[in-house]
């Protein structure tokens, strides 16, 4: 019988609490915050439940596909077997104290990957054996790029899976651009059984560490461990490894290509490398400490990424996982930050806001400098209010433990705060100006779809009304509008918006109804040259005709600019060139008003209603005559802004394209291909079953092959002949195609009918594309402006 999630947890768990809770000061150097990001179902919740299990917290490990994960705890995701929120769980593990986030893989909740990774010191990116790089994979990892998490392991996962290869996975890193040096750490063994090498078995039964150069050996639930020797010739005579298994010739050689790659980043290894004799069994006489200080100060320094490799599922892996997590991954006394003497100021930043029907508001924080204790008063920079702290909470996933401080480097949750919101500072009352500035922002992705918001009766409108706003609170990727008298949402996907719904039913019990889903167009800076005589506007102010002038530079952004996450594409500058800060950030300085008149200028088009992207505007100046009220500055950014919007013409519009991976049969490729093609998709890739290059990229772009260690394809042996066996009468094929969001939002259907019910997709972000003229003019007839 299973147990329950709750059941499952050990008295571990209040070993846990007292480690917290009674510990006057926790060593932020054995302090680990990291998060496990990876594309979709490539196993992150059950490498969750794996470590959870290998660290004595569990006593048995739950399952996804059962619902008995201790992560996933929301109904939603137990029913669904995804995961859709982050969750925190701390894990003690030997000397270290890893704070573990769990992280959605499917592109519609990205903003909770943008959350986690602003406040991790480090990452595991998981990636699936079979698949390799996928869309996902890179788009998590230009996130943590993006925040700057200085350390990272990569985890090849299901290893144990037919087809599964750690020879293609390393191409895939190199041909996606992850990274320039990955390094293998560890070498994978299929089958202690040499003839399972010849005929193709799949499996996973062993792993050799190369760096502290011994033998992993699973049986059933029971492992062994098992010194290598040093010499060559003992290698055969080891009576838990037949003398004849491929591997062993390997093993040398492998080790010394370790250390080759590694010292290239490394005086100290070089030099002694160099002043080694030249046999490669001469390798093994490095000292470990010599070792893993290079392999830490080149992860840390993003030289190399270590990869390491297992089965979650069988908890091949784990340990060795856990190791060098608490060996190479940084501890925030290894990144940036302020000198921690005696009673410094409490600084943190409060990295994700959600509502508990018996808790009320919970704010998770990461804290960045001094202690935060509770019944303590901090002040939100962003929003410059007070805030009561009433009680200090460590989550493990949804089970509280309430402790009485959260020390430097720590994550943990906040009751009681009434204002803040995602990405804002909160600091100790009393301090320095300087200590009172507010940190990075947490950016939220583009929204792609929108729908509207309905209320049942009049009754039901403002209750819609403070649902939605709570939830926005709690979901930043979530935006809300009221456009021509109508209340529409926008959202990541139509998976996002359906947990929307649902959300808004179940935790907010209002009654509403969702109208149809639409694409969320953009619309680009119209042609014309702009005048300067809008840049004045006259208002009535206590009964007083005033003058604000508000003078902007606009222009159409070059192709190969980026714009702005944080303000939807578009760049925004102030009279110095620096960017403006987020509308979201409230403040009492004038450029904040300003920002927040901007914002709502460029959140609708005077010539479609759609929302603006791809413009670049510097603000040159203004003025405001003496005791008008800040506000104004607001209206007045917006009206004129708008006003200049308005004089270059309409401009182009842009809409969302997704990445499609698809998987049917040979015998309904065709006719799939050509429902892609008449949608207007185009398909970039094809692939015999399920490929390790999906998400499309050239691989003649990635970086070079050479200097980096790729294990050999043998070490996999089941990948050979499963790439190979193009003869099947039922042979799989990979699709992948760039396609219009629109023409696929109700794609599960359709693609049911062309393959017979045996087809399956993923789809994936891809920006934003200006569209043609005859798919401009249908896109203006479909919301009413032609």
């Amino acid at each position: 019988m299973l147990l329950s999630s709750r059941n499952r947890i050990t008295c571990y768990r209040a070993s846990h609490t007292r480690f917290y809770s009674s510990r006057p000061k926790c060593d932020p150097s054995k302090l680990r915050n990291l998060a496990l990001v990876a594309h979709i179902d490539s196993g992150k919740t059950t490498l969750t439940e794996s470590i959870l299990l290998k660290s004595a917290y569990l006593s048995v490990a739950g399952s996804v596909d059962t619902g008995s994960t201790i992560t996933d705890f929301l109904p939603a995701e137990r029913e669904r077997g995804i995961t859709i929120q982050s969750a925190s769980i701390p894990v003690h593990w030997k000397d270290w104290t890893f704070n573990l986030i769990d992280t959605p893989g499917h592109a519609d909740f990205g903003m909770e990957v943008e959350s986690a990774s602003r406040v991790v010191d480090g990452a595991v990116v998981l990636m699936d054996s079979v698949e390799g790089v996928e869309s996902q994979t890179k788009a998590v990892w230009r996130q943590l790029d993006r925040y700057g998490v200085s350390s990272r392991i990569i985890f090849l996962n299901k290893l144990d899976r037919p087809g599964a290869s750690f020879h293609t996975c390393f191409k895939s890193i190199l041909a996606h651009q992850l990274h320039r040096h990955p390094v293998a750490l560890t070498l994978p063994i299929s089958s202690f059984n040499p003839a399972h090498y010849t005929q193709a078995e799949p499996g996973l039964r062993g792993l050799v560490d190369l760096v502290k150069w011994n033998i992993w050996k699973w049986t059933g639930e029971i492992w062994t461990c098992h010194p290598l020797p040093h010499d060559p010739c003992a290698l055969g005579q080891q009576d838990y490894i037949p003398k004849h298994h491929p591997i062993l010739s390997h093993l040398f050689s492998a080790r010394s290509q370790l250390l080759e790659n590694l010292a290239m980043f490394s005086d100290d290894l070089l030099e002694l490398l160099l002043n080694q004799a030249s046999e490669c069994t001469a390798r093994l006489d490095v000292p470990h400490s010599i070792i893993m200080s290079s392999l830490r100060k080149a992860t840390l320094n993003m030289d190399i990424v270590p990869v390491v490799c297992g089965s979650a599922i069988n908890h091949i892996g784990t340990e060795l996982l856990l190791d060098y997590v608490g060996e190479l991954l940084a501890s925030p006394i290894d990144i940036p930050h302020d000198p921690q003497g005696r009673n410094p100021p409490v600084s943190m930043l409060a990295w994700k806001v959600t509502w508990d029907s018996n808790r009320g508001w919970m704010t998770f924080v990461r804290i960045y400098s001094g202690a935060l204790t509770r019944h303590s008063t901090v002040l939100n920079t962003n929003r410059n209010q007070r805030e009561k702290v009433s009680k200090i909470l460590m989550l493990y996933a949804s089970h509280p433990v309430e402790v009485d401080e959260l020390p430097f480097g720590s994550v943990g949750v906040i009751l009681g705060l009434k204002f803040t919101r995602t990405g804002d500072t909160l600091v100790s009352l009393g301090g320095s100006s300087g200590d009172r500035s507010t940190m990075r922002d947490i950016t939220p992705p583009p929204a792609v779809i929108s729908t509207s918001v309905i209320p049942h009766s009049r009754s039901d409108l403002e209750p819609v009304q403070e649902a939605l706003n709570a939830l926005i609170r709690t979901d930043p990727s979530v935006r809300s509008e009221v456009q021509e008298g109508q209340q529409l949402i926008h959202g990541l996907g139509a998976l996002h918006l359906e947990i929307v719904e649902n959300r808004l039913r179940e935790e907010w019990k209002v009654h509403f109804e969702f109208g149809k889903r639409r694409v969320s167009y953009r619309e680009g800076l119209g042609p014309n040259t702009i005048t300067e005589y809008l840049e004045h506007w006259q208002t009535d102010v206590g009964g007083k005709r005033i003058t604000v002038t508000m003078r902007f530079d606009v222009s159409a952004l070059e192709d190969n600019e980026q714009g702005d996450p944080r303000w939807d594409g578009n760049i925004v500058l102030n009279s110095i060139g620096l960017p403006l800060r987020s509308p979201d950030s409230i403040s009492a300085a004038p450029e904040s008003y300003i920002a927040r008149g901007i914002a709502s200028a460029l959140s609708n088009s005077p010539h479609t209603s759609l929302a603006m992207t791809r413009i670049r505007i510097k603000l040159r100046g203004y003025t405001l005559p003496q005791s008008v009220p800040l506000p104004v500055l607001s209206s007045g950014a917006a009206v004129i802004l708008r006003n200049l919007i308005r004089s270059a013409g309409s401009g182009p519009i842009l809409e969302p394209y997704i990445l499609l991976k698809i998987t049917v049969n040979e015998d309904s490729l065709g006719k799939v291909m050509k429902d892609i093609t008449e949608h207007g998709g185009e398909v970039q890739d094809l692939a015999v079953g399920v490929s390790v290059q999906s998400g499309v990229v050239d691989s003649s772009n990635g970086f070079a092959e050479q200097q980096v260690y790729i294990p050999p394809q043998w070490l996999s042996p089941s990948s050979i002949t499963h790439v190979q066996a193009q003869s099947a009468p039922k042979l799989k094929r990979s699709i992948h195609a760039l396609a219009p969001l629109s023409r696929f939002l109700h794609y599960s259907a359709r693609l049911r009918a062309l393959s017979g019910g045996h087809g399956t997709f993923e789809m994936f972000n891809a920006g934003f594309r200006t569209v043609s003229d005859s798919r401009r003019l249908e896109i203006l007839k479909e919301i009413g402006r032609a």
